[in-house]
């Protein structure tokens, strides 16, 4: 039974078309992984289904008395919520509805009614099966499971950063009572550890959902059915990620080997056009011509450029590059017990350690956006740092990335901003589009375009792969492994991890390994 049917989508941007005369349907209890390269349309597809988009046509239809929840963009609280408060937020309706049953109670004890005992009872039966009694240990299950518990859940929601207001996202939606769930990229901000729990979580769900992530792995676990956008189509296929692209990959060809022929025969066709139009044969012509206009025309196939990333860099003499002695990383308190490490000149290092622990902090103390509260850093003096922050935050969100660029660098002439975007992937409409509209994959892209255009010796990347697609993250790792000088990273996705460094810190116990 579908929970969920759209027919005939078509829906266009001012600069492309992503979808045409589109159909898709979600069936009861399907976990159903949304794929296809960055900008294609994936989040664009959820703000439809959710009615935040209207499409240019097409008919989304809900089963009746659907219930569906998706992960919120901007986090909506009182300036004094806790992180607990928030959650609770979860079951609202729920908490209203036991409200309604104490009034309704007093009520009863005035008038003797008997329809509001009635009334009661129903609401009670609502409330046990929801298993409205035990909301707090759930609560507190889910805010274990993605590592909140870490960061207190007594910790007021405005004092969160980025990252963790996503992650006490991605909880509330868990909790939601709900029948269908729409998730956009919940893996980042997470690490490896959380990610095996969210996994797990998903696949026991009886709850239909529907999950956008480049990690191939996680899709794999947490789907029975994929649907994937291209070529301006939903196409649906059963079983796992795996199988699914192979599919899609003999689809291609077969789609390849289709457009082909028809252009050999539009060829042939407009040749004889041309050729025998005034002349004798043109009554022939004029029949080749009406031929001509009645070939239904195939999409030409396009390939997403993935980008192409080199990081300049520049030589130091030292062998020393960071140098830390009994380093206390926080804001009002330690995170951690100091930390003493070495980092050498050419080395690739991963920073691991359970979310919230302190990674990021330990990362922008290191680059001066963080005061330490106690201990010493050392830079080798000849160190031109490059850093990337896993958080999508834009000082001015209306700009374009032609802009951003041209402001970071205004040396550049057009032309060479305009080169430096396309070989990040970023080309057409998206270089003058503002970065707010960009996917997620389109502005991480933008921010590593920029990377490529300044010369370091020390790169720091804060979660560099979250939102982008297989195909860009493979580009960016070439890249890294080329690099010449000093890597520092965090990572949530070992296969990224995996070949580019050289060994791991490990944040917690403050060793290193091979």
């Amino acid at each position: 039974m579908s929970v969920l049917t759209i027919k005939r989508l078509s829906y266009e941007l001012p600069d492309k078309l992503l979808y045409e005369d589109s159909e898709f349907s979600l069936n009861k209890g399907e976990h159903l992984g949304l794929t296809g390269k960055n900008g294609v349309g994936k989040s664009t597809l959820f703000k439809i289904i959710m009615g935040d988009v209207v499409p240019d046509s097409g008919d989304i239809k809900w089963q009746k008395n659907i219930e569906f929840a998706y992960l919120e963009q901007q986090l909506t609280y009182d300036e004094n919520d806790t992180m607990f408060d928030y959650l609770k937020s979860a079951f609202k309706r729920l908490y209203k509805m036991d409200e309604d049953i104490q009034k309704l109670y007093e009520e009863y004890a005035e008038t003797y009614d008997d329809e509001l005992i009635e009334k009661a009872g129903k609401y009670q039966e609502e409330l046990e099966k929801h298993h409205f009694y035990t909301l707090e240990s759930d609560i507190e299950k889910v805010a274990t499971g993605l590592g909140l518990d870490a960061i207190g859940l007594d910790k007021k929601v405005s004092e969160l950063s980025g990252g963790q207001r996503s992650k006490v996202s991605l909880a509330k939606l868990l909790l939601q009572p709900s029948d269908v769930f729409l998730l956009d990229e919940p893996t980042n901000y997470l690490d490896t550890h959380h990610i095996d729990w969210l996994a797990n979580y998903l696949t026991q769900m009886d709850a239909s959902y529907m999950v956008i992530s480049h990690d191939h792995e996680f899709l794999n676990r947490v789907t029975n059915c994929i649907c994937d956008i291209d070529f301006q189509r939903l196409t649906k296929y059963s079983g796992s990620l795996e199988a699914a692209m192979k599919q899609k990959h003999a689809n291609a060809e077969y789609y390849q080997r289709e457009y082909d022929k028809q252009q050999k025969e539009i060829n042939k066709l407009e040749n004889y056009v041309r050729k025998y139009k005034a002349g004798s044969r043109s009554n022939m012509a004029k029949s080749r011509e009406k031929q001509l206009n009645r070939i239904e025309r195939l999409t030409p196939p396009t390939e997403v450029k993935p980008g192409k990333f080199q990081f300049p860099f520049v030589m130091t003499h030292s062998a020393m590059m960071i140098e830390v002695h009994n380093l206390a990383i926080g804001y009002k308190k330690p995170l951690l017990p100091n930390i003493s490490m070495t980092v050498l000149n050419g080395e690739k290092i991963a920073i691991s350690g359970f979310n919230g622990i302190g990674k990021s902090t330990l990362l922008k103390t290191l680059i001066g956006q963080v005061r330490p509260l106690a201990g010493d850093i050392e830079l080798n003096r000849e160190a031109k740092i490059n850093y990337f922050s896993q958080d999508l935050d834009w000082e001015n969100p209306m700009q374009s990335a032609f802009d951003y660029i041209k402001e970071l660098y205004p040396k550049l002439n057009n032309k060479e901003v305009r080169r430096y975007l396309s070989r990040s992937g970023i080309v057409d409409e998206n270089v003058t589009k503002a970065i707010h509209q960009l996917s997620g994959g389109e502005q991480t892209k933008v921010k590593l375009c920029g990377l490529t255009l300044k010369s370091s010796n020390l790169l720091i990347l804060d979660e560099p792969t979250n939102h982008l697609d297989a195909a860009t993250k493979e580009a960016l790792k070439r890249a890294l492994q080329d690099y010449k000088g000093t890597i520092l990273v965090v990572s949530h996705e070992k296969e990224f991890a995996d070949g580019l460094v050289d060994k791991t810190f490990d944040i917690e116990t403050q060793t290193f390994k091979a």
